[in-house]
């Protein structure tokens, strides 16, 4: 994974949220391109009614249109979670944050690849910052 970055911070940061708690957001947020593949393969069109089987892991018996409709409310849901958490963070880094979190990528990489605008103090101010109100949505 690109992004170093200490997971535990002092509790008296304004953006504390404990370790494992960090890392399972963290790994939440990682799922996003594999939430994505599965979103646009489930078309409502399925072939087979084997096909949801490779997403959701469980083989039902019933309406497979209705099935393929809720996997892709599943997906979207948490696609459009992380989405709106990005962009609550910052209006004008959510988009550097978002593909931060989603994909692994570290400051380093962002400032070289697509010169994000801001220093990394800033940077992973706003990226903690992410995380915490992620915490807060999650539950």
């Amino acid at each position: 994974m690109g992004t170093t970055i200490r997971p535990e911070l002092s509790e008296k940061n304004p953006y504390w949220i404990e370790k494992h708690r960090y890392y399972e957001l963290k790994h939440f947020c990682l799922q996003y391109p594999i939430w994505k593949k599965a979103y646009l393969a489930l078309d409502g069109l399925a072939k087979r009614p084997t096909d949801l089987v490779l997403f959701s892991g469980q083989q039902h018996v019933g309406d497979p249109t209705a099935r393929c409709a809720e996997a892709r409310v599943f997906y979207s849901d948490r696609m459009e979670l992380v989405k709106l958490v990005a962009e609550e963070t910052d209006a004008v880094l959510g988009t550097y944050i978002l593909q931060a979190v989603t994909n692994g990528i570290s400051y380093d990489c962002l400032k070289a690849r697509l010169d994000i605008p801001c220093c990394k103090d800033v940077y992973y101010d706003l990226y903690r910052r992410f995380f915490w109100l992620l915490n807060k949505e999650r539950g």
